[in-house]
């Protein structure tokens, strides 16, 4: 059997041992077995390094009997000389194989936080809009930092003390049996004590690594939602610094406990080892010292018996430490491979195809769509909360279905919660539909490739989400070999190229966290020269002129006439205004069109849209002035 194998028995060992051979132990194993599998060379050669360590350390307590032997007996002084510089030798080696093990320890162990963040990353990247809707950032961040670093530590140190420990605990019994066997025996009898307290710690010392790794993620959540720009305005806004903080301090009080508490365990059980450690020494001492005042035990032997017994003792302790290091380790993997397993939604086909070149039609065909349930998207855990719940994948479109031709613009109006957005939603493939079909140039969305979808949908949506990055940055997101010239071109488009020129830095003034450094039809604006850069042939406008006075509307109202150019559009907009000019207006309400045509036809037949047109347009009567107080009508 394979070092490499012997150590990964040996962790099964310790886990099935505290486990009750529970099933995930040998699933989570094997998942680790396969990260390990690209490193093999590498985690190889580590253990082969910590073998020979072992036998380094199991090889110097001997020489120091022989020593003492040479000494005793008035032996040769070059003997003793001999064996000083052996020893000597052994020591400089040993730091020398140290100093390469932390080498080979911190490549191994960084190799795999590598490997664990970008599966991770890619992951959760593959992942639907729905999922973030749900996740709590903190405790998703929580995993890529926190638990796979924990989860690194099973190589990078546990792996090694394992395997070292194990090779010198049988050398070390090998070579005392030799000179000893009754004393050896006699120190094997305080066995028991190490073994039964690390069956009972490794299971207490896991809850708690959970908890604690539970706790910190609460708290990272709730730092990152008040530490936003948005989070901190509305706390300033409408909340009670002293509630904030008070709460703040309730979760890191909790954190500190379970600290306290795990320190304090692990502290009690180590020193309870080292205590046995310590009376098996002295029994050692005693009884060898014994024997050899009796003459059946060279005084050498005491020495090195009682260098070896440390030497025995020490990696048992070790050993019962990585039972509690690999619960700990396996913890972090659990909550890692929990992120990994969650199957994402939306999935590309192995053939996908292409968009056809040329102007683009959209078109749905009888689509029907519900919101996917919690269970489908998210965990408990990166919620935070004790249960998923249970709700969601209730039908909210019935049956839509429309045409956008090329080069025209489709309009999508109704009341708040309609299913407009949801519409849109679909378009991008952000969600899948549940039957029917969504078709860009012809092809269904689900048969297209990523990559041309992204390249040929493009959407501006009514947050004007940016990065906290550069303007640079920013809009190389849509095309990144795109030139000075197509920047300054893609801003002078969306009237926007004056502001960013007076910035400080120019194209390279950073926008603040969500571009909160600009304003509101600044950001709708960056959006908007983004998505010209991107020059994509069908667009997207989810409420782009939503929430702006009437000077910034008009400034993006410009924007938008160029990004719509030549442009296959579906806009979504409360004000009827901006759509007036739409080739098709479809009117949704409760996830159905209801009506359809265009603005002056819709106005004509006077139903639902001519209503919203009213409501929105119709002269505001005049109030009646204020009744005077009575003190001014006595005046």
């Amino acid at each position: 059997m394979s070092m490499e194998t012997t150590a990964w028995t040996q962790l099964r060992g310790v886990i099935d041992a505290q486990q009750g051979h529970r099933p995930f132990a040998r699933d989570t194993l094997r998942r680790i077995g396969a990260f390990a599998r690209p490193h093999r060379p590498r985690i190889v050669r580590f253990v082969a390094l910590g073998v020979v360590t072992a036998l380094l350390a199991v090889a110097t307590p001997v020489l120091a009997g022989r020593v003492v032997d040479a000494i005793v007996s008035h032996g040769d002084r070059a003997v003793v000389v001999r064996l000083a510089l052996l020893i000597a030798a052994i020591a400089v080696a040993e730091a020398a194989l140290g100093i390469l093990g932390r080498r080979l320890s911190a490549t191994l162990g960084e190799g795999l936080i590598l490997d664990l963040r970008t599966a991770v990353f890619d992951h959760v990247q593959r992942m639907p809009v729905a999922f973030f809707t749900r996740t709590r950032t903190g405790a998703l961040v929580s995993r890529l930092n926190n638990d796979v670093i924990g989860a690194q530590r099973a190589f990078s140190t546990t792996l090694s003390g394992v395997v070292g420990n194990v090779v010198t605990l049988l050398l070390t019994l090998a070579v005392m049996l030799t000179l000893s066997w009754q004393i050896t025996l006699l120190a094997l009898a305080l066995l028991p004590v190490f073994v039964l307290p690390a069956r009972r710690m490794g299971a207490r010392m896991a809850r708690m690594q959970r908890e604690a790794a539970t706790l910190n993620a609460a708290m990272g959540t709730r730092m990152t939602e008040r530490f936003s720009a948005p989070g901190a305005t509305l706390v300033k806004l409408f909340g009670r610094p002293e509630e904030e903080s008070a709460q703040f301090a309730a979760r890191a009080g909790r954190v500190r406990d379970i600290g306290v508490r795990t320190a304090t365990a692990q502290s009690v059980f180590l020193t309870a080892l080292t205590l046995v450690s310590s009376l098996a020494l002295a029994l050692v001492y005693g009884l060898g010292g014994f024997l050899a005042l009796r003459g059946s035990l060279e005084p050498g032997a005491v020495v090195s018996l009682s260098l070896l017994l440390t030497r025995l003792y020490a990696p048992l302790t070790a050993l019962a430490g990585a039972r509690v290091e690999v619960m700990s380790a396996l913890v972090s993997f659990e909550r890692v491979f929990e992120v990994l397993d969650l199957k994402p939604l939306i999935e590309e086909k192995p053939a996908a195809r292409e968009v056809p070149d040329g102007p683009v039609a959209v078109e749905f065909d009888g689509v029907r769509f519900g919101y996917p349930a919690a269970d489908k998207v998210s965990l408990a855990s990166l919620e935070e909360v004790a249960s998923l719940d249970t709700g969601g994948g209730a039908e909210v479109l019935h049956g839509v279905s429309f045409r956008a031709e090329p080069g025209r613009t489709v309009a999508l109006v109704g009341s708040s919660g309609a299913g407009k957005s949801t519409v849109a939603a679909l378009l991008p493939r952000l969600y899948d539909v549940d039957a029917g079909a969504v078709r860009v140039g012809g092809v269904d969305v689900r048969d297209l490739s990523a990559a041309a979808l992204r390249a040929t949908v493009g959407m501006v949506t009514q947050d004007g989400h940016l990065f906290h990055d550069s303007v640079r940055a920013n809009l190389l997101l849509a095309r990144p070999e795109a030139s000075e010239t197509d920047l300054w071109d893609a801003l002078r488009r969306a009237r926007l190229d004056a502001l960013v020129r007076a910035l400080p830095d120019g194209l390279d003034t950073v926008v603040g966290e969500r571009g909160y450094r600009l304003s509101g039809g600044e950001r709708q604006r960056m959006t908007i020269a983004r998505l010209l850069l991107a020059r994509q042939r069908v667009v997207i406008l989810d409420e782009a002129t939503a929430h702006l006075d009437n000077s910034s509307e008009a400034a993006v109202q410009e924007a938008l006439t160029e990004a719509l150019a030549g442009r296959t559009a579906l806009v979504i907009a409360h004000r009827l205004s901006t759509v007036r000019t739409a080739d098709l207006i479809l009117v949704v309400e409760a996830g159905t069109i209801v009506e359809r045509g265009t603005h002056d036809e819709l106005l004509a037949a006077g139903g639902r849209y001519a209503e919203l047109y009213r409501t929105q347009f119709a002269p505001r009567p005049q109030q009646a002035p204020a009744a005077p107080a009575p003190q001014e009508a006595m005046a």
